[in-house]
Parts: structure tokens; C-alpha cells; sequence
């Protein structure tokens, strides 16, 4: 049993200062792991000014020296990657496979942020210029429950790499995956103050960070509403804000496309991380021609599929996270059946066999249009929507006809012309042929689904800002 009420300020772990305690349910089992005690407007303020007070010489420090900071939670996070796996699995019900990728990521993006330090000109000549690229100060990293330990990881890896010591909230549903990540972070022996984590609620210790002028910088994983309200207060004090937020992401089936092999992506695409992930491609876009071949082995492949406890090497979809979600799900289910999709697999209730824990029916529809609820909304649920096209032209718009851009996946066995559809899809990110992301490469929004980029050099840049000295 968890029973966490300390905050990791200015290189320590320290009783927070609010009152509220929340509890933590295993999803799986619905019994309570721990609770944890949230951190409070004051707690925020204090991290805020250790952190200020670790930016007066982190911003002076060389590119070796936080190079060998890197280095350091490289191999202390990797120290500590079954447990932040283990607590994946129980605090949300991460599918093993997922948790334990999660949990090597969490490590690598410290390496990934290292290698593009080092190849990266802190300082250039510009005409009769010398351009300075100068950390922006102190930046407040703000983590959503579904990917808690990459995220923390891969937004305090750049700040660092960018000279910024940091204040972290992660969402005060991962208190157990937070704890983990903390004491392993703390286990490097970085300088205190250089990062700062805490829990707490948005409307206190999140807005804080929003608005208080220490904080320069905000980087924000989460939903649009949130992000939108987190932009319009940091504009107070001119804050440089980078936004991931709601996806409704498109995989685009083109007519002579394998199925054997694009069939499998597209679900896993569709239910990874049991569908709570902002880049599930819970838009299935399929030839009209080939609906009904997909849908029969669509079909096919979710009837085999293994819902259940999360640990079994041979579960696909485990529990949501709590019964909220589990219960806006449910909603989205009917929802479909009442605006006249037609129900392929799945459906609402727990799969059978399953009494208990917040599980849901991989559930798959067919015959939507695209200005359905479930065609329309970010569901977080394994619930796909297959829609069908009638020429490439149409796919695009089709595909394009949503207020998100954050990521798309395309199947095709003509690499060319899966480049040429690629090409025009309003996405942040285009995957073609394959799910697993490229990690240096720059990942953000389009429209609604955020602003700015992380990972890889345009992550780093994201904490950076330009000074030129133009001499006589």
C-alpha cells in the first residue's frame, strides 16, 4: 500500500503542504494501491523559487556539463526500469508489452537529448552577428497520466539539454508512477533545484505554474480545453508555451494496400495503450471498394484479441483507467449505436469473464460518417470507427475533416504514392506503413491538437531562445 505525501523540492523529497488526499485504484482489480497527499498553491511557489535559484547557474553551465547530467539520469532511470514498468502496469493498467517500452523510452530520451546536444551549435555566426542560443529560463513540464514516465522524461531531458532547470506537475492520477520516476531521477545527483516534482490540481498548483513570472517557459501534454486555458494565462507574463493535446488521428487504407500486414498495424494503431493515447488512429479510412473485406477481417482479428489483466504477455487490451473513463466509453458506445453506425465487434458492458475491474469491449463500427460523435471526439477508449472513401481525393478530405492534426498513419504498398497521400494529410506527423515513431524526429499538433514541437533537435530549440551580439 502507497501512501505518498512528499514533494521532490530543491533536491530533496518534503511534505507538501495541502490537504487533500486521493486514492489510487488498481483498474484491473478496483481495489485501492494508495492514496497520496496533493500538494498546494505554496508547494508550487516553493518549487518555483528553488528552481530559480538552480537557473542562475545551470544557465551558465557548459555543453559537456549537461551532457554528463544526461548521462547520469540516463543510467539512473534505466536502473529503475522495472519498477516504473510494474507501476505502468498497476496504476493504469498498461498492457506489459506497452509498460515495458514505456519504461526503456523513459531512459532513452535522456540519451536522444544527449546526442543532439552535442551535435547542436550553441553559438553561429549570422552575417556580422554572433547568435547566442540561450535557455529561456525556468520552464513548468506538465505530464498527463496516460504516458507518465515518458513524458516527464522527454520534457525535462530537453530543458536540461537547453540549460532550464524545471518544474514538473504530472497529473495527480499517477502519484505511484510519479514517486517511481522522482526517486529515480533523484538517484542521478544532479544539483538541487535543477528539476522540481510535485502533485497537485490543476486549479491550484497548475495554474500556478501558468502564472507566476518565474516560470518562463510551459510545456503542456493533455487535452485541448486545458491546453487552450493554459495559453491564455501564461500570456500574462509572456510565456513561450508548447501545447500536445487532442488527436483524432486518420489511418488511411489505399486501395492496393496488403491487409495481412496493414490490418494488424491499423488495430494496433486504433487499441494501443487500450485506445488512451493521443495518437491512436481510431479513424479507419478503407477503399468503399474493400469495406466489406475489411470489416470481415477487422472482425476476424478483434475476436482473437485477449482483454484482461495487463501483466499476461498475451493481453492486447487492459483496463481503462478508472471507472470515469471507463464510464465515458460506454457513453461513446451508444452514442455510436444511436447516430446509426453500424456495430462490426464489441459493444457496451465488460467483456466476458471479466467481473470486475474497468474493462471495456475492443468495439469496432462501420458505416460511420465522418460527422459522427465517434468520428468527431477524442473517445480515449478502444473504439474504432471505420469509414469508407470512394478515391484518394476524398480519403484526404476525409481525412483532413477534423479540428485535430496531430498524427496519421497511411497503408500502401507503392512507397510513392503513400508519400504523395502523406504529404497532403494536416498532421504533425505522418506514419507510413508502420506505428513506431521516429524519436528524433520533431512530434507535435496541427490545428487543435497544439503548438510547438518536442523530441530531437526542435525539442531542444523549444527551450532556447536566440540572443544576437552584432559588434562594431
Amino acid at each position: 500500500m502507497w501512501n505518498i505525501d512528499k514533494a521532490y523540492i530543491d533536491g530533496t523529497f518534503v511534505p507538501v503542504q495541502g490537504s487533500e488526499v486521493v486514492e489510487t485504484t488498481n483498474p484491473s482489480t478496483e481495489q485501492v494501491i494508495g492514496t497520496a497527499t496533493l500538494a498546494s498553491r505554496d508547494d508550487a511557489r516553493r518549487a518555483i523559487a528553488a528552481a530559480q535559484r538552480a537557473q542562475q547557474t545551470l544557465a551558465r553551465t557548459s555543453k559537456a556539463e549537461r551532457i554528463d547530467m544526461l548521462m547520469r539520469l540516463e543510467t539512473a532511470v534505466l536502473a529503475s526500469t522495472e519498477r516504473i514498468r510494474d507501476a505502468t502496469i498497476d496504476e493504469y493498467g498498461g498492457p506489459v508489452a506497452r509498460a515495458q517500452w514505456v519504461s526503456e523510452y523513459a531512459s532513452q530520451c535522456f540519451a536522444n537529448a544527449a546526442k543532439v546536444l552535442d551535435g547542436y551549435p550553441l553559438t553561429r555566426r549570422v552575417g556580422d552577428a554572433t547568435v547566442f542560443m540561450t535557455p529561456v529560463g525556468v520552464a513548468g513540464l506538465i505530464a498527463p497520466w496516460n504516458s507518465t514516465a515518458g513524458t516527464i522524461c522527454s520534457k525535462l531531458a530537453s530543458a536540461i539539454a537547453a540549460g532550464c532547470a524545471s518544474v514538473i506537475k504530472p497529473s495527480e492520477l499517477s502519484p505511484i508512477q510519479t514517486m517511481v520516476v522522482a526517486e529515480a531521477l533523484h538517484s542521478a545527483g544532479l544539483p538541487p533545484g535543477v528539476f522540481n516534482i510535485l502533485l497537485g490540481r490543476g486549479a491550484d498548483v497548475g495554474d500556478e505554474i501558468s502564472t507566476n513570472p518565474g516560470v518562463a517557459k510551459i510545456s503542456f501534454t493533455g487535452s485541448t480545453p486545458t491546453g487552450k486555458l493554459i495559453a491564455s494565462v501564461g500570456i500574462e507574463t509572456m510565456k513561450r508555451v508548447s501545447l500536445s493535446l487532442t488527436g483524432k488521428s486518420a489511418s488511411v487504407l489505399l486501395d492496393d494496400a496488403d491487409l495481412s500486414s496493414a490490418i494488424p498495424l491499423a488495430l494496433n494503431a486504433a487499441f494501443m495503450n487500450n485506445g488512451q493515447a493521443c495518437v491512436a488512429g481510431t479513424r479507419f479510412l478503407v477503399p468503399r471498394s474493400r469495406v466489406d473485406e475489411v470489416i470481415e477481417q477487422v472482425k476476424a482479428a478483434v475476436a482473437t484479441m485477449h482483454v484482461g489483466d495487463p501483466r499476461d504477455p498475451s493481453t492486447v487490451v487492459g483496463p481503462l483507467v478508472n471507472r470515469a473513463q471507463h464510464d465515458r466509453v460506454q457513453h461513446f458506445i451508444r452514442r455510436g449505436v444511436e447516430q446509426g453506425a453500424l456495430l462490426v465487434a464489441g459493444g457496451e458492458g465488460r467483456p466476458a469473464g471479466l467481473d470486475k475491474g474497468y474493462f471495456v469491449n475492443p468495439t469496432v463500427f462501420a458505416g460511420v460518417r465522418n460527422d459522427m460523435d465517434i468520428a468527431r471526439e477524442e473517445i480515449f477508449g478502444p473504439v474504432l470507427s471505420i469509414l469508407a472513401y470512394d478515391n484518394e481525393d476524398d480519403a484526404i478530405r476525409i481525412a483532413n475533416d477534423s479540428i485535430y492534426g496531430l498524427q496519421a498513419y497511411v497503408f500502401s504498398s507503392q512507397a510513392e504514392r503513400a508519400e504523395r497521400v502523406a504529404s497532403q494529410l494536416e498532421a504533425g506527423t505522418v506514419l507510413i506503413n508502420r506505428i513506431r515513431p521516429e524519436l528524433l524526429a520533431p512530434f507535435g499538433g496541427l490545428k487543435q491538437s497544439g503548438m510547438g514541437r518536442e523530441f530531437g533537435v526542435h525539442g531542444l530549440e523549444a527551450f532556447l531562445e536566440p540572443k544576437a551580439v552584432v559588434s562594431a
